[in-house]
């Protein structure tokens, strides 16, 4: 028997007869084809907006990283959810239902004649002329590509956690196998990027959207079969609350609070039970720190009938999460970055040469070299860099997450200089520019992803309070769609600023008249400045284990949800 685990009837769960591998294998197929619908649209919906849709090229990289940051930021909306009202089951399957009536809503919008602007040469009278898209055939697209999107968030906020829930933490035989578990959930996330560049992709290209896109719904149908039909073997969890709730509740308390004076001595704060834990939360006692004294406040006991105070540990952990804001926010830049990969970088792509023999690369499938290069750099970096970085610094682990993340910066202000300088020569060569000479971007910035998107994982796991954990996965998540939004507005700001007065703006839909090669070498600055500021924050951040060992309390090492450690009271 688990204590922390039922069945789908409510009993304790019985580790012989349920969970374990396979009930995890089952919730693989979910996040496959996730990661194979979201990329399959992100990496061609530019070439769609553009050619089918006559939106200007502008407009159509703003949709797509509109689509991209609303399908991370959702991940919140569906933590929350999961935390503290339906459970990871029930949320994985009504948002994959919702994902799959999204892509279906899009299968329509490219299948019906109605809800596509006719075609430029259409009719041939007015060949020059591109009718624009009506209010009703954006509607359709933008429903069935923001119900996509909700459905994504949802499901991918909880695939990971539901898949871990599977093996008993407290089996040291069953830690090993969730350790797999995460191996393979990785390698699913990678299989559903190649087809998704590749075979969707092509599909899209050559046989039309709505096989690409119907496509996508069948097999999303199928995965969610999968996933319901191993419902009488899952392992089922408490509800512990969402941290966003834990957040909002000290940060109002301290506000209410506020007139109130702090107590000389911290001891006089309400906290956890003199054992150093509070049995309904499974909280341990977190030592007091200096910093961010108002958020204390919170912890401060007045007289009935005012409510309960939050404990001096929930403060120190919101503390923790204020600790981490600095390193978050200058990650954001490399998601920007990220974004020009599926869209100024294929339309790149469709202006040149992409002949390969007897065949036409589609423009959205170079985007093979970005999840090459990142697939390519993991073993690389395990294999060479961490045993090289051993001798150099002494950490076991290599690199440290900050050092990491400075990397995958580094390498995505390199991308942006390549990219400037490919553009550049594509536009002084009087013929059509090999495809292939965007490569060395491409490659970049999945090198960078590698190192950052590593690196933000680790560090976010590792310094995530025990009580939030579930944040780590916010956290991280919400950098991706922050930067796709800030490459909304960089886009709409730039296309504004360089239009203005009659003058001819950077990001036109025809490459050659504009100045794209300018707008690269904008990010590249900005990456820099970025990467600078970034380095002071890691500069002055201590990690957890750190500020613990200073004020001499003990630590262990626990397993992660997500296939990771984290530091908590010994």
């Amino acid at each position: 028997m688990m204590a922390d685990a039922w069945d789908y009837k409510g009993r304790a769960a019985v580790r012989s007869s349920s969970g374990g591998w396979s009930s995890a294998a089952m919730i693989l197929g979910v996040e496959l084809n996730e990661r194979l619908t979201t990329l399959g649209i992100a990496v061609n919906l530019v070439t769609y907006l553009t050619g089918t849709m006559h939106l200007s090229s502008a407009a159509s990289a703003n949709a797509v990283t509109n689509f991209l940051g609303a399908s991370f930021m959702l991940c919140l909306l569906g933590g929350f959810v999961a935390d503290t009202y339906l459970g990871r089951y029930l949320t994985i399957a009504i948002f994959t239902a919702v994902e799959a009536s999204g892509m279906a809503v899009l299968t329509v919008s490219t299948a019906a004649p109605g809800l596509r602007p006719p075609p430029c040469d259409d009719p041939p009278s007015a060949a020059a002329v591109c009718v624009a898209p009506n209010g009703t055939q954006l509607g359709v697209l933008y429903l069935g590509l923001y119900l996509t999107a909700l459905g994504t968030g949802g499901l991918k906020s909880s695939v990971s956690g539901f898949g871990s829930d599977q093996f008993d933490e407290s089996d040291a035989g069953e830690r090993r196998r969730m350790a797999r578990f995460f191996s393979w959930f990785f390698f699913f996330i990678s299989i559903g990027s190649l087809l998704a560049v590749t075979a969707l992709v092509y599909a899209q290209d050559h046989l039309g959207r709505r096989w690409g896109y119907g496509a996508c719904v069948v097999a999303i149908l199928l995965g969610l079969a999968v996933f319901l039909a191993g419902t009488t073997r899952y392992h089922f969890k408490k509800l512990v609350g969402s941290p966003l709730t834990q957040i909002a509740a000290v940060t109002a308390a301290a506000w209410r609070k506020r007139a109130l004076p702090l107590p000389p001595d911290p001891a006089q704060l309400y906290d956890v039970d003199g054992a150093g834990e509070d049995v309904k939360q499974g909280k341990k006692k977190m030592p007091h720190t200096k910093q961010c004294r108002f958020l204390e406040r919170a912890a401060i006991v007045e007289a009935p009938p005012s409510p309960a105070p939050c404990t001096l540990t929930d403060v120190e952990e919101v503390k923790q999460v204020v600790r981490m804001l600095p390193t978050w926010a200058t990650t954001i830049p490399f998601w920007t970055v990220y974004a020009q990969m599926t869209t100024f970088s294929v339309t790149q792509a469709e202006a040149m040469d992409r002949r390969l023999g007897g065949f036409e690369i589609p423009a959205g499938s170079l985007t093979v070299f970005l999840v090459g290069s990142f697939l390519l750099t993991v073993p690389v970096y395990d294999r060479l860099v961490v045993p090289l970085a051993r001798r150099l610094t002494g950490n076991p682990h290599g690199l440290s997450p900050l050092q990491r993340i400075s990397v995958g910066l580094l390498l995505s202000t390199l991308a942006m200089a390549a990219a400037a300088l490919a553009e550049t020569r594509r536009r002084r060569q009087g013929a059509p520019s090999s495809v292939f000479l965007l490569v060395p971007q491409f490659f970049l910035v999945g090198a960078g992803e590698a190192f950052t998107y590593v690196g933000q994982l680790d560090f976010f796991l590792r310094e995530c309070p025990r009580g939030m954990k579930t944040m780590s996965t916010g956290l991280f998540l919400s950098t991706l769609s922050l930067g796709c939004f800030l490459s909304t507005a960089i886009v709409s700001i730039v296309h504004a600023a360089t239009s203005s007065g009659g003058r001819r703006p950077w990001l036109t839909d025809d490459l050659d008249k504009g100045r794209l090669d300018s707008f690269y070498w904008l990010l590249a600055a900005m990456s820099a400045a970025n990467l600078v500021a970034f380095l002071g924050v890691a500069r002055g951040y201590v990690y957890n284990e750190n500020r613990l060992a200073a004020a001499d309390v003990p630590i262990k090492l626990l397993a992660h949800d997500d296939d990771d450690v984290v530091l908590v009271h010994a």
